[in-house]
């Protein structure tokens, strides 16, 4: 396995810093973590904060696992510069699609409870105080409710949209590459392996799992997708420039 890299050493630090201060401090989480745009609880620097924030020692362990692993062989190639600016942006993206899912979801309840005869405000009041109105279950679909609360109330934490970044362009490079998770031994090519493991957990179990068959397992796999695909576009775009000829130091 390759050593660890200058950058994702220090983004390590960083992750680990912010998440014994989490647990330290546990109100840093109302700070830090991302809120949904409309709630009071947004700050303007949380699309960048919240990927430095972990939920528990699992999550900060996976994460921080799977960035040393595929983040020092892609900054190896790439270049400090560059591999941060990939790993930044996907997570920004991942905050960006998972805002617009949550803001589809917020705006279709909102707008149908509205429609009923609902004040917006009162609504958004309640919601503040924590509270709900019984009367929204019998308009709202049980998963059009769900939606809603959760969009508007939830918050997002982690560096697993910039990892699925990271996955992506590993499989980019290296797709011939035999990956493989504790509970299936038997090595996969990333071609395939990232593919179906991203479908499986973030698809089927995750989004239709808790569309369909109400089986919320409290993970952002929204917020995964957006990673994945903004790094599958930056990938994309570098690979049709070529980088425009300049490799980045």
């Amino acid at each position: 396995m390759m050593n660890m890299t200058p950058v994702v050493k220090q983004l390590l630090i960083i992750n680990i810093i912010f998440f014994i201060g989490s647990q330290l401090v546990p109100v840093s989480y109302e700070y830090f973590s991302l809120f949904f745009p409309e709630n009071p609880g947004f700050k303007v620097w949380q699309p960048l904060t919240h990927m430095f924030m972990h939920g528990g020692v699992m999550h900060i362990a996976f994460n921080m696992f799977a960035l040393y692993s595929f983040g020092s062989t892609l900054e190896h190639f790439w270049g400090g510069k560059k591999f941060l600016f990939f790993y930044i942006s996907c997570g920004l993206g991942a905050a960006l699609v998972n805002f617009a899912v949550n803001y589809y979801f917020y705006q279709d309840a909102l707008q149908t409870l509205i429609a009923n005869g609902f004040n917006k405000v009162q609504i958004l009041q309640l919601l503040d105080e924590g509270k709900i109105d019984t009367r929204w279950q019998q308009i709202l679909s049980v998963s059009e409710f769900k939606h809603f609360t959760e969009a508007y109330l939830g918050t997002v934490v982690g560096a697993s949209g910039a990892i699925y970044g990271l996955l992506v362009a590993f499989t980019f490079m290296f797709p011939n590459a035999e990956l493989a998770l504790m509970f299936i031994p038997i090595p996969i090519k990333a071609k395939y392996f990232v593919p179906v493991y991203m479908l499986l957990y973030d698809g089927f179990f995750g989004i239709l799992g808790n569309s369909f068959m109400g089986i919320g397992d409290g993970v952002a796999h929204y917020a995964h997708i957006g990673g994945a695909l903004f790094g599958f576009l930056i990938m994309w775009y570098w690979k049709k420039n070529q980088f425009n000829g300049n490799r980045w130091n």
